[in-house]
C-alpha cells in the first residue's frame, strides 16, 4: 500500500483554497507559497493517520495558522509589511480599499488576523473557528471584537465596510 495514497488527490482538490487562506494570513504571495509548502510537508508526513482517522483539511488549516503564528514570532523583523506586489494594476482587483485593508490586516496580531480570515473570509462559525484555533468560542468572539476595533483605528476610511461591533452589557 502506498503511504501517500489519496494525498495527491487531496492536494489537487484543496490546494487553491488552502493557498488563498495562506495568502490572507501572510499578505504576501511568496510567503504564502512557503507557508503552504511547509504545511503540506507536515500533512504528507502524517497522511496515513489523517486519512484514516480525521479530517485532513481541518488539520491543514490549523497547521497553516499555527505555522504562520510561529513564523511571526521567530522572524518578525524579516516579514515584509503588506506592500502590494510590484506588478501591473488591475483596477477591479487592486482597488484602493483592498490595498488599505491588506495593509491594515498586516498590522494585526497573527491571532487576530487568523480569526478574521476564518470568520469572514472562510465564513466559518464561531464554534468552527474556535475548534480550528484550539480555543473557546468566547475567545473567538473577543478576538473578533478587538480585531475589528483595531481595523477601524488602522483604516478609518474603511470603517463603513465593517459590520458594527456588538457589545453585550
Amino acid at each position: 500500500m502506498d503511504r501517500y495514497e489519496g494525498f495527491r488527490e487531496f492536494v489537487g482538490a484543496r490546494q487553491q483554497a488552502l493557498m488563498r487562506s495562506a495568502f490572507l494570513l501572510t499578505g504576501d504571495a511568496h510567503l504564502a507559497e512557503d507557508l503552504l509548502q511547509t504545511v503540506l510537508t507536515r500533512v504528507a508526513r502524517h497522511w496515513r493517520k489523517l486519512a484514516r482517522d480525521g479530517n485532513p483539511e481541518a488539520y491543514a488549516r490549523r497547521a497553516l495558522i499555527n505555522e504562520h503564528i510561529s513564523w511571526r514570532r521567530r522572524r518578525r523583523p524579516d516579514i515584509p509589511t503588506a506592500h502590494p506586489p510590484e506588478r501591473g494594476r488591475d483596477p477591479g482587483d487592486d482597488s484602493l480599499h483592498r490595498i488599505a485593508l491588506r495593509q491594515a490586516l498586516a498590522r494585526l496580531t497573527p491571532r487576530q488576523r487568523a480569526v478574521l480570515v476564518l470568520r469572514f473570509y472562510e465564513d466559518r462559525t464561531v464554534e468552527e473557528t474556535a475548534d480550528l484555533l484550539g480555543c473557546s468560542p468566547g475567545t473567538v468572539k473577543s478576538q473578533t471584537h478587538h480585531a475589528l476595533g483595531r481595523l477601524r483605528v488602522l483604516a478609518p476610511d474603511l470603517a463603513h465596510l465593517l459590520a458594527p461591533v456588538e457589545t453585550t452589557p
